[in-house]
């Protein structure tokens, strides 16, 4: 990566790290402590979407915009839980995040590469 695509990353992560934060406080069953927590959640939320879209193609990708990558996104937010301290979601939550996280991308879309 050049300089410029590690200055855009790190501004994509601190952006997500705030939308988390933001859904923790209107999202029922979703929640994140602190914005560290948050910045380690956006980190390892895009790891785990990378890795599944490694594994089982692209067409699982919340790009794809359809049911199947509306879940897998679900999946991911709620995996994410076990791995980052501070974060808890519900079912409902990981939902609900997903159906967030997909309306944000249809108006802003990013792909990290």
């Amino acid at each position: 990566m050049r300089g410029g695509s590690w200055i855009g990353a790190i501004i994509r992560f601190v952006v997500s790290a705030i939308v988390l934060m933001v859904m923790g406080l209107i999202l029922p069953g979703f929640e994140v402590l602190g914005f560290l927590n948050a910045l380690l959640a956006a980190v390892v939320i895009a790891l785990l979407g990378w890795g599944v879209e490694a594994i089982l193609g692209e067409r699982v990708s919340p790009q794809s915009r359809g049911i199947i990558g509306f879940i897998t996104a679900a999946v991911v937010i709620y995996v994410a839980q076990f791995l980052v301290p501070g974060m808890n979601v519900s079912i409902l939550g990981a939902l609900l995040a997903s159906l967030v996280v997909g309306i944000i991308d249809a108006f802003v879309p990013t792909v990290v590469r």
